[in-house]
């Protein structure tokens, strides 16, 4: 679809603090944006003579987070069982089905979203299913349609091991109602993708006519490593079940949750299995988080694994995502980590990292000023741009953000 918007302004952040997360902090920074890319980042950038100069002297100057595992758009807030659309319950497996046909971008979450920093959210099916479906990872503003705001239309397959699936379908009297039936299911859909992908190798070597399988080909397409496993997955044994599984069938495992991870942290090191924690402001709702403690995210980092964090909204509230990096590093997580896992990190896992995640040449202009260390609860996001454009800003007279209109009218 094309894109209304055009190209974006030249723009020169300057005298800030430059926080690219990828390199080194720099003091009185410029960050300069042209046609919705970073096209230099340093001490000593020179400014063209036709750029708009914001003066952010005093303020830290950051890349855009990411929410690595969010059902914002699809779990819409305030619309009840009609705004819900994150569970395609009616299979165990649809692996078919993708997130990008269910977003509203009008939903209040994306609004919340650019408060808290946010500016890319990786949008997931829900873990009601053994194989939920494809997630997409999108921009929180910017389009009038969500087409418009697509980085990447299918990044990964949602997948779920443990209680939730084996509640779901036990409850309807059919398989899987066990741990042991909900592996059988995974094994099941992958031993039919790798015949599926066989025969149709062999029919195109043949110039021979092959039926498609929706399903299949997306399974297929994990086998081959283009999309990487989202595994919902939370106590110990089930971790250890999404590693078995993904040793017999080769594909690329990202652990989701994670709440018992710390107890295998040194296998995940070992075999730099990375983990999207959270979310860590819950109660313990349900048997599996137990052992749900901010503190388990700390024993992981500490054991080298690569984290990111999550708030799995609207389970807890998206803008919610750097407080809970802030409570992390109270209880023991380093600075750079905290901020790797809400940017490098998550962008790296899913393969975003060409186009978001940090503040580099050649990087998409997501960039979030912020009053201050975005890690002192104090701090807010004054200013958020997209692609280059601004498309928050805090009012600080009136004490209320605006975001701008997606045909650039000014929204309160």
């Amino acid at each position: 679809m094309t894109d209304p918007r055009g190209t974006s302004p030249l723009t020169a952040l300057v005298n800030g603090y430059v926080v690219p997360v990828s390199s080194a902090p720099v003091e009185r920074g410029t960050v300069l944006l042209r046609d919705g890319k970073i096209v230099a980042v340093g001490a000593d950038v020179e400014v063209p003579a036709d750029a708009t100069v914001v003066d952010v002297a005093g303020k830290w100057v950051l890349p855009g987070f990411v929410e690595s595992h969010g059902h914002v758009g699809i779990d819409e807030e305030g619309n009840g069982p009609i705004g819900n659309d994150v569970n395609e319950m009616t299979r165990p497996t649809t692996p078919g089905v993708r997130a990008i046909d269910a977003v509203n971008i009008d939903d209040e979450g994306f609004r919340d979203a650019l408060s808290g920093g946010i500016t890319s959210v990786v949008v997931k099916p829900g873990s009601g299913n053994v194989i939920g479906g494809q997630t997409v990872a999108i921009k929180t503003w910017g389009g009038r349609t969500i087409d418009e705001q697509v980085i990447s239309e299918s990044v990964s397959v949602k997948s779920a091991l443990g209680e939730n699936p084996k509640r779901v379908y036990g409850e309807k009297k059919q398989m899987p109602s066990t741990r042991l039936g909900v592996a059988f299911i995974l094994r099941e859909a992958f031993a039919k993708a790798e015949h599926y992908a066989a025969s149709r190798a062999a029919a195109e070597k043949k110039g021979e006519p092959f039926a498609r399988d929706l399903d299949l080909e997306v399974l297929a397409r994990v086998l081959d490593g283009e999309l990487a496993w989202d595994q919902h997955v939370h106590r110990h044994d089930d971790i250890a079940t999404a590693i078995r599984l993904a040793d017999e069938f080769g594909y690329r495992l990202v652990i989701n949750h994670g709440t018992e991870g710390h107890k295998l942290a040194d296998v995940l090191a070992e075999r730099d299995i990375p983990v999207i924690y959270g979310p860590m402001l819950t109660n313990r709702s349900k048997v599996e988080l137990r052992d749900r403690a901010i503190t388990n995210l700390v024993a992981l980092a500490k054991a080298g694994v690569r984290v990111a964090i999550t708030t799995d909204h609207p389970v807890i509230p998206i803008n919610l995502l750097i407080t809970q990096a802030t409570l992390a590093v109270r209880d023991g997580l380093p600075r750079e980590t905290a901020l790797e896992a809400l940017t490098t990190n998550p962008a790296s896992f899913l393969g975003l990292d060409g186009r978001i995640g940090a503040l580099a040449e050649g990087l998409d202009a997501d960039v979030v000023v912020w009053s201050g260390d975005p890690l002192d609860a104090m701090s807010r996001a004054e200013r958020v741009f997209i692609d280059g454009r601004e498309v928050f800003t805090w009012d600080a007279e009136a004490h209320v953000g605006r975001a701008v209109e997606r045909l650039g009218r000014t929204a309160g």
